[in-house]
């Protein structure tokens, strides 16, 4: 009974140092002094006006929600068939190839970002934004591969082997057969290369140039030089965007399908 107590008492302590941070955020949002404080002397709603009257803010909020939007897309385009070849044949050399395309999540962020920076700037010279899209479909590749892989690693694919020998084709059995049966896996990896890449620092240092800016690294760049509520207004937004985004994932496929 007492070891109970003390774990309940862990628990609590756990949560409260992850959700109390979060708490003063989201009431500093609403204060009306023009500095960050906490307690906040009075109520107001200007600072949550000022994002949306911010052409800094909206530009590059735009830019980061298509970046990470077509990173992820062409990442499950890849990654995909990739987690199927890796998952359904025995391939010579396939834990060094597994290695590869996970080697990403191992390297340290900065050190990924200069090595991007070098490759796509200096050697390709590429226009800044398709240099963010390739640098962060290189970034969220491995989540992709990674999630969809441990999806197929439970299918049984004797099912495709069936609908082969019923007359199935192999691309038509793929996406008749493999494909609906991964689609938790599917989402649940969409919904973590979008949100790493949208929320990524790193790489868009890196690759950011004049007109282009990531909406992290913009808002980097406003708390150097400001300490207004704006920051924290910006916060609210963003966890009421991924509460409201859970719950349809709920309403929709099931928080337990995910995990599958």
């Amino acid at each position: 009974m007492r070891k109970n107590k003390m774990l309940v008492a862990f628990a609590c302590c756990v949560f409260a140092f992850l959700f109390l941070p979060l708490f003063i955020i989201a009431v500093t949002a609403f204060g009306g002094e023009s500095a960050i404080t906490f307690p906040i002397q009075s109520f107001s709603l200007k600072w949550f006006a000022n994002i949306f009257t911010s052409g800094s803010f909206i530009s590059s909020f735009k830019t980061s929600f298509q970046i990470a939007l077509f990173a992820t897309l062409l990442a499950l385009l890849v990654g995909i068939p990739a987690a199927y070849a890796l998952a359904r044949y025995t391939i010579k050399g396939k834990n060094m190839i597994q290695s590869f395309f996970l080697s990403p999540t191992i390297i340290p962020g900065i050190v990924l970002g200069f090595a991007l920076y070098r490759f796509i700037v200096l050697v390709m010279r590429m226009p800044v934004f398709y240099g963010l899209l390739l640098g962060h479909f290189l970034a969220v590749l491995p989540y992709i591969i990674r999630v969809v892989g441990s999806s197929l690693s439970q299918f049984d694919f004797s099912i495709e082997e069936a609908a082969w020998s019923l007359g199935c084709g192999k691309v038509s059995a793929f996406f008749k057969v493999v494909i609906p049966n991964i689609t938790s896996g599917i989402m649940a990896a969409f919904m973590l290369a979008f949100i790493n890449s949208f929320n990524n620092i790193p790489v868009s240092m890196f690759l950011t140039g004049p007109g282009v800016s990531t909406f992290p690294t913009n808002l980097m760049n406003y708390i150097e030089y400001n300490y207004d509520p704006t920051v924290s207004a910006v916060s609210v937004l963003l966890m009421a965007g991924t509460i409201i985004i859970m719950f349809v994932v709920e309403k929709t496929l099931g928080i337990a399908s995910l995990a599958k």
